[in-house]
């Protein structure tokens, strides 16, 4: 890689350092609070069905404007409107008209920043390194996840939401700091015609997005209410789970750029079943649901570069990186969608939360197969 791409990397890496310092000392925080100030737990869910479906009708208005400015302005705008989420968050007082101007909010910040973070991702980087630059980038979210969450906790229990979320709103917006100096990614207004992702890159995303809805949303949502809705238990279990995951990436996103996707696709996403079936039969029990949390997070450090790689690669290689993701973005959201419908109904049913987390495992199948396909039958 040249001197050029490796500056951007580090840029880009800097940014996603303080993003994701927000995002756990925030928005980790997001579905417990809406818990706490009177949002049911199927409501909950349906909140965040309504945010990815708006990210998805909303998805093609970002193409003329990518095309105008490029990639970088747009990851930058989607940056700051994200900002706008926490302070939202803290006029939340139950179900009314600011959760619903949250969820716009929301789903036009996230539709910006995920959709240009990785496609900006996708056209710096190199396919020969990808797994470990995953990799790093991964293990950087986990060590910062370490501290996050535990100053959340402090200040949501100490300080009270307001001040909170006004915080790191502000730490938030200041993740376009380290972009500034970075290049821009230029996008074509047209390109040549067969440039459409493989059946494999959006399949891979439809499973993502299933597998985010209960491990992540219904997680979250279950582990809050397991832990006796404590602000602080609730980030400490975060903390000690981003302890068990914060160096486990580098070495596997490694071993992928040295031809063993298949071993490290099989690997991780055998660990990932495990911790789905250990945080169904941890909803009783808060030790054992800290315990399994912890497991999630390392099997999530392992899973990213496993998945990411192929799809950054596959998008680095097509016509357009831009409208690469727009699709691959839009398998998520569905898969997530159909996730978080589900997932309220069985719970507006009346069955525990332990039925939706379960789901999962039809996403890690489906995501194996995938994967081990596009890995070919290499060294197991």
């Amino acid at each position: 890689m040249s001197l050029t791409a490796r500056h951007a990397i580090t840029r880009v890496n800097l940014h996603y350092t303080l993003q994701a310092f927000a995002q756990g000392a925030g928005g980790l925080f997001v579905l417990a609070f809406l818990l706490k100030a009177g949002v049911s737990a199927p409501l909950a869910l349906l909140f965040q069905a309504g945010l990815v479906a708006g990210r998805f009708v909303l998805r093609p208005a970002a193409l003329p404007l990518a095309i105008r400015f490029g990639v970088k302005p747009l990851l930058m705008a989607g940056t700051l409107i994200t900002a706008l989420n926490f302070p939202l968050l803290a006029m939340v007082k139950g179900p009314g008209p600011f959760l619903i101007l949250l969820c716009g909010v929301s789903s036009v910040g996230y539709l910006l920043y995920w959709l240009n973070f990785h496609a900006y991702f996708a056209a710096l980087g190199e396919a020969r390194d990808r797994g470990g630059q995953i990799g790093l980038r991964e293990a950087i979210v986990a060590m910062v996840g370490i501290v996050a969450p535990l100053l959340g906790a402090w200040g949501l229990t100490t300080l009270g939401p307001t001040p909170t979320f006004w915080a790191v709103g502000l730490i938030q917006a200041l993740a376009i700091v380290p972009l500034i100096g970075a290049p821009n990614v230029p996008v074509a207004a047209t390109v040549p015609a067969g440039g459409a992702p493989s059946w494999v890159a959006l399949g891979l995303m439809v499973g993502d997005g299933l597998s985010a809805a209960t491990t992540y949303f219904v997680w979250l949502i279950a582990l809050f209410l397991t832990l006796g809705e404590s602000f602080r238990a609730f980030g400490g279990a975060a903390a000690a789970a981003a302890v068990a995951g914060a160096f486990s990436g580098l070495a596997l996103g490694r071993h992928i750029d040295l031809g063993h996707g298949r071993r490290s696709a099989i690997l991780a996403y055998s660990g990932a079943a495990v911790v789905v079936l250990l945080r169904a039969a941890s909803l009783d029990a808060p030790w054992l649901a800290v315990l399994a949390n912890a497991a999630g997070a390392f099997t999530a450090v392992l899973v990213t570069p496993v998945l990411m790689t192929p799809v950054y690669n596959l998008a680095k290689g097509s016509p357009c990186v831009m409208r690469f993701h727009m699709a691959t973005e839009g398998a998520w959201d569905v898969g997530c969608f159909i996730g978080c419908l589900a997932a309220a109904g069985l719970v507006a049913a009346g069955l525990p939360l332990s039925a939706p987390l379960l789901l999962a495992l039809a996403a890690i199948l489906l995501m194996v197969w995938l994967l081990t396909r596009y890995y070919g039958p290499g060294p197991v």
